[in-house]
């Protein structure tokens, strides 16, 4: 069955919002000045559910589900918590790879694939996505459908609405949640996900369900928990919706050549020919090919480690989820599943993470410097590496955007 996949390795074209709480009723006194005017008290979540209630049936949910599911909503303490918190350290390119594409994740994602042959086959001929890659995006959300998460989906959404920080957006996701259980999808006290509301197979937050979702099994409903049908053809129809090019696979590992240029590995995208040219090969060193297919370098390691020639399919992996880590390993993943091996230059592993603190006090000495890292923000992000690159040229270092040991000393910034 594998050998059917075999096409996408090389070779192949391929708020709460702030509201007054009660009415002042202060009509017989004389009216204030605008600039003595009261200011607005902050609303309750009693109130906020009631807002949102009104909402959710201005935007068309039936006043039924909108009251019966909004009365038995409860604030989750917990969902704020991890609203907020942020990890004290970030994690390296070889333990968020190795903890997502191991051995036991692709022998998995191989039963799967024979076990579900003829629905993936059917979803690839719809949509142009391979099996691989489904099930690859089937594994790195719910670990093949072992767990979808425990929040209820109403409650996490309403808290996090009721949130001054996000409630537009939250706002937004609870009314569409609102509309999915008003068209009989799930009931509501079957509507389970994560603390941020993403839900089912693939977890899908609710505005892309509406858009994206299909019943694939022809039993009237849209049900990405219990449908393994409908939650294929549903991931497939959504990168179809992103363009996926269905001729071409997701990128691959590449060789560079010795003192190679690594501020090319900047998002800069070149034809596949040009990447040749400069000396690149493919990961068993081999020349490419001289296909017009465009292709960004990507180096998530630094010089020490992989790197990789990302095509457009890689840009809408990132459609699903902005980390090129997760995007990597999706493809990774697909590669291993449909057949391929380990990377042939893995990680290193001895990289140590950084914390918040080592990276915003970068960010500062960068600025400093006079190399414009973006407004410090503790996140090792595209303006930070830029940043660094730039940095790295001036001080004749390898310019991959890595903030390595080196860079550390040189901008005399303490790794904790």
């Amino acid at each position: 069955m594998l050998t059917k996949f075999a096409n996408i390795l090389p070779n192949r074209r391929m708020a709460c919002r702030l509201s007054v709480s009660a009415l002042m009723a202060i009509c017989a006194l004389p009216a204030l000045a605008q600039s003595d005017a009261l200011p607005k008290a902050p609303e309750g979540f009693e109130e906020c559910k009631l807002r949102l209630q009104e909402e959710a049936i201005a935007a068309g949910v039936s006043a039924k589900t909108a009251q019966d599911v909004m009365t038995g909503v409860k604030h989750i303490d917990r969902v704020i918590e991890l609203d907020r918190k942020q990890p004290e350290f970030t994690t390296t390119f070889a333990d968020y790879l190795n903890r997502r594409v191991n051995d036991d994740r692709v022998n998995k994602g191989r039963e799967l694939i024979k076990e579900h042959s003829a629905l993936l086959e059917r979803v690839t001929e719809a949509t142009g996505v391979p099996a691989p890659y489904l099930v690859a995006f089937w594994g790195l959300e719910t670990n093949f459908g072992s767990y979808f998460g425990k929040m209820s989906v109403p409650d996490s959404l309403t808290t996090l609405a009721c949130d001054a920080r996000r409630s537009t957006f939250f706002t937004k996701q609870l009314i569409a949640a609102l509309r999915i259980i008003d068209e009989g999808s799930i009931p509501a006290d079957q509507m389970e996900g994560s603390w941020a509301g993403a839900m089912g197979h693939v977890q899908f937050m609710p505005t892309v369900f509406l858009k994206h979702a299909v019943d694939a099994d022809g039993d009237g409903k849209r049900d990405l928990w219990h449908s393994l049908p409908d939650a294929m053809m549903s991931a497939g129809r959504f990168l179809q919706s992103m363009n996926w090019d269905a001729d071409y696979r997701w990128g691959r590992e590449v060789l560079l050549p010795e003192n190679f240029n690594y501020s090319l590995a900047d998002g800069r995208r070149l034809e596949l020919s040009k990447w040749r040219d400069l000396g690149i090969t493919d990961a068993f060193g081999k020349r490419l090919g001289q296909e017009d297919i465009k292709a960004a370098l990507i180096v998530p390691a630094g010089h020490r480690g992989p790197a990789f020639l990302a095509y457009h399919n890689f840009k809408v992996i990132m459609g699903w989820n902005r980390s090129e880590f997760y995007a990597i390993a999706v493809g990774h993943l697909a590669d291993r599943i449909a057949g391929a091996g380990t990377l042939q230059n893995p990680p290193p592993e001895d990289t140590s993470a950084l914390s918040r603190n080592t990276i915003l006090e970068l960010q500062a000495a960068l600025g400093e410097r006079g190399y414009d890292a973006g407004k410090p923000d503790g996140i090792l992000g595209p303006a930070t590496r830029s940043a660094i690159r730039k940095y790295q040229q001036d001080k004749g270092l390898i310019a991959d955007g890595f903030p390595g040991q080196e860079l550390l000393d040189g901008l005399e910034v303490t790794h904790s």
